[in-house]
């Protein structure tokens, strides 16, 4: 969940944060695993970076994203308690964007004169972001932080802003390289996942703004050597979120993510999360 994902920087902007999350909740695994009653507590530690700039005369922006998670599964595994912790490294993400329509690379003077100016604006977007399988995996474990796959994961959003309030859309599909090194040896295959995320965002001043969000996920069946798992998702999200300035070039956000699945298999996950960013 991205509220303001789409929202036009001067170029020449860079962005460091640090976010902490905490996931809880329950985890459905496929019934031929014969894990039943699953929990998970997830910690995400994440360092991230973005850089503005401008391409083809519209604004642009670079991102990299370096997560780090604690998880604790517990359950019964063929009726019997048991329980898995793993520590490290989850797969880091890189984006790459462009802002399409309504968001002309700018300079910080010329970006504060067109934002009063124009209250009334439209930005079109796209982006692709690429995760790569640098994350702790281990063959023989099915549960891991990294996925060993490549995730491909283009972009359209739309932002309306009148005002203080803004509307935006985001579309998305992840496509998955296969995993030839899956649990027990074997080989799994995903098809595309789709997504599409809403946000009502209301600014108050700069830098403090909150936002209700709803997002819908679903496909992305897998296959284990070639066999189907019957296991495509379909994934309601909602969150609040809170941006809050702490200075003039400081700002943290707090957020509220609630998650269902509406099929046998998935999680029904609560996060609260907590990041902080600042610019230079």
């Amino acid at each position: 969940m991205e509220p303001r994902r789409w929202t036009a920087m001067p170029v020449g902007i860079n962005v460091l944060g640090a976010a902490y999350a905490f996931s809880t909740g329950d985890i459905a695994f496929d019934p031929v695993m014969q894990i039943e009653d699953a929990t998970v507590d997830m910690h995400t530690l994440v360092v991230s970076y973005s850089h503005s700039f401008g391409l083809f005369g519209r604004s642009a922006r670079i991102d990299a994203i370096v997560p780090w998670q604690h998880g604790y599964w517990s359950g019964l595994l063929q009726g019997s308690p048991a329980s898995a912790t793993r520590d490290g490294l989850a797969d880091p993400s890189f984006r790459l964007s462009i802002n399409l329509y309504g968001a002309p690379a700018m300079g910080m003077d010329e970006f504060r004169q067109r934002s009063v100016a124009q209250p009334i604006n439209t930005v079109v977007g796209v982006a692709i972001s690429v995760w790569v399988p640098l994350g702790d995996y281990v063959e023989d474990k099915l549960l891991n932080l990294g996925q060993n796959r490549y995730v491909t994961r283009p972009q359209i959003g739309v932002l309306h802003t009148r005002g203080r309030w803004s509307y935006e859309l985001t579309g998305s599909t992840y496509f998955f390289s296969d995993n030839n090194e899956f649990w027990g040896g074997n080989r799994l295959k995903q098809d595309p996942t789709h997504a599409l995320q809403a946000h009502v965002i209301r600014a108050f001043k700069p830098g403090l703004w909150v936002s209700l969000s709803a997002a819908y996920g679903w496909s992305g069946e897998t296959t284990v050597n070639d066999v189907s798992s019957n296991n495509d998702k379909a994934d309601f999200l909602s969150a609040l979120s809170v941006g809050i300035p702490v200075s003039q070039k400081q700002g943290i956000k707090l957020a509220f993510i609630h998650s269902e699945t509406h099929r046998i298999t998935g999680a029904d996950l609560d996060t609260l999360a907590l990041s902080w960013s600042t610019r230079f």
